[in-house]
């Protein structure tokens, strides 16, 4: 479903890229939904996923369905009015969050007010999101993965259809994106209701914010909010150097990311979303073994498949960014300026997907002061690394791309060395021959896109055919040489399958309210 997803994310993106380009007004759209998009990574999927998730696994299995559905009852509805309030505010404040969040937009007359316009129209999606986030927490724990993975599909339907169908009924044809995130968040809301009532755990309003384990979710979500607003600052400070670097910088960063977030949302978050209800519940059962196990099974299928996803990025840049947007309105300039940004973002891609596995392993076990600590030194970093690589060293997009990379790779290094430390992971016997393997495995797929995938020119000035076909065959012998190796070698894939067994409700499901 993840897969899914990510597809139809870059379906979008061509659509967008192709209809609207790089340039003033996609800067403009890109903006105003980065912030509710940085909002919805720091409240819903962020900070409230990891607080809430690792309580509401004990409560399944402590204390039964009935203090479960009046938790989950009552922490929705301090989210949805909490956040509905967030997104009155943000509408009125918009004019002063453009400069918050792209100051050097005053320099190019109307592109403030645009931008303006648009977060007043895609502010209110992150109160449907985060509500959204909610009802995945509660399925995950039930290990009901396949629609919260899914959800984010209608999202990218939503921008799809908003962009063929309504564009043309504005003067700023650009307008039209806003409003499909705006009807996409609704749609995403509206699915999570069928598949709650299923499980029995649809949400009933409710104001006893007083509750034990309101308190503890709002107790855990006060270092999580730190922490997860590290990376959350260090992306809206990279948007403010973009706009200072001109036009275009936003849009490039920004489709060179969605590239990236194909291989990390269908490994680095599935597998993070995977592996935190289960840990959990192996943290709760104090099983310290299957707890450090499942944390290494993690990392080395991430290890298996971030690796390889990460050279073919960096080596079929030119290839995935001509075939995906080098169409009607995005020029071979912007193809080449984004291809600098997807270089940078090539460098971390591993790292980027590591941490995604490594913080469970202290969320699990509801331990939040560490990883807020390394998120914010690694900010530092980050920062401090950016502008030196935009500006000293010249690489301006790309340079910003290239620190959150080395800045993800300080992040994945100490959240590793905390684990290690702290006794929470004990790596399993064989990583060294592993390790060997997957590399001789990348060195043969690195050696095939060399020779298969030709001239920047070939590219850039082939017809969409041939750019499909070719990229087409290049993926599929790509795969075909990496897993063949693997297998030569005697990986296999019995070797990475794991079962988790569902939560047990340990407590009689009492009746609640009559019912």
């Amino acid at each position: 479903m993840t897969l899914l997803s990510r597809i139809a994310g870059l379906l979008r993106e061509t659509l967008k890229a192709t209809v609207f380009g790089a340039g003033l007004q996609m800067d403009a759209f890109e903006a105003a939904f980065r912030l509710p998009n940085l909002l919805r990574r720091l409240f819903a999927e962020g900070a409230f996923s990891q607080a809430f998730v690792p309580i509401l696994a004990e409560y399944q299995r402590k204390k039964g369905v009935a203090a479960t559905r009046k938790l989950v009852g009552d922490v929705g509805t301090l989210l949805a009015v909490v956040l509905l309030l967030v997104s009155v505010a943000g509408s009125i404040a918009a004019p002063w969050l453009v400069y918050v969040l792209a100051g050097g937009f005053a320099k190019t007359p109307g592109k403030v007010e645009l931008t303006a316009q648009m977060i007043r129209i895609v502010f209110p999606y992150i109160l449907f999101i985060s509500l959204v986030s909610l009802a995945g927490g509660v399925l995950n724990v039930h290990r009901r993965f396949a629609i919260p993975a899914f959800t984010p599909v209608l999202l990218n339907l939503s921008i799809i259809a908003s962009t063929i169908f309504l564009a043309r009924w504005f003067a700023e044809p650009i307008k039209a994106l806003a409003w499909g995130v705006a009807i996409g968040g609704v749609a995403q809301l509206a699915l999570q209701v069928v598949p709650l009532m299923r499980i029995g755990m649809l949400p009933r309003p409710g104001f006893d914010w007083r509750d034990e384990g309101v308190r503890r979710v709002l107790a855990a979500m006060g270092p999580a909010v730190v922490g997860t607003s590290a990376a959350q600052i260090s992306a809206l400070l990279n948007t403010q150097l973009a706009a200072l670097l001109g036009d275009g910088r936003i849009s490039w960063i920004t489709y060179a990311d969605r590239l990236m977030e194909f291989p990390s949302a269908l490994l680095g978050v599935a597998l993070g979303t995977v592996l935190l209800p289960s840990l959990a519940q192996h943290y709760s059962d104090d099983d310290h073994h299957e707890y450090s196990a499942l944390l290494d099974w993690g990392l080395r299928l991430a290890f298996l498949l971030a690796l390889p996803a990460a050279i073919a990025l960096g080596m079929l840049a030119i290839p995935l960014v001509s075939t995906l947007y080098h169409y009607g309105r995005f020029t071979i300039d912007d193809v080449m300026q984004t291809r600098a940004a997807l270089l940078g973002y090539s460098v971390g891609l591993p790292a980027l997907i590591l941490v995604k596995i490594l913080a469970p392993g202290f969320y699990a076990r509801q331990v939040m002061k560490t990883p807020v600590k390394i998120a914010f030194f690694t900010v530092l970093v980050t920062q401090a690394m950016a502008v030196t690589l935009a500006w000293p060293l010249g690489l301006q997009q790309g340079g910003l791309t290239l620190a959150t990379s080395l800045g993800a790779c300080c992040n994945a290094g100490l959240l590793l060395w905390f684990l290690r430390r702290k006794g929470y992971y004990r790596p399993q016997p064989g990583w060294p021959a592993f390790a060997l393997k997957v590399l001789v495995a990348v060195g043969a797929l690195a050696a095939l896109l060399a020779w298969l995938s030709g001239t920047d020119a070939s590219w850039l000035h082939a017809g969409i055919l041939s750019r499909v076909g070719r990229l087409a065959i290049m993926i599929v012998a790509g795969g075909l040489v990496y897993f063949g190796v693997l297998f030569a070698l005697g990986f296999r894939v019995a070797h990475f399958s794991r079962r988790e067994a569902p939560l047990p409700a340990t407590v009689p499901q009492e009746p609640d309210d009559g019912q």
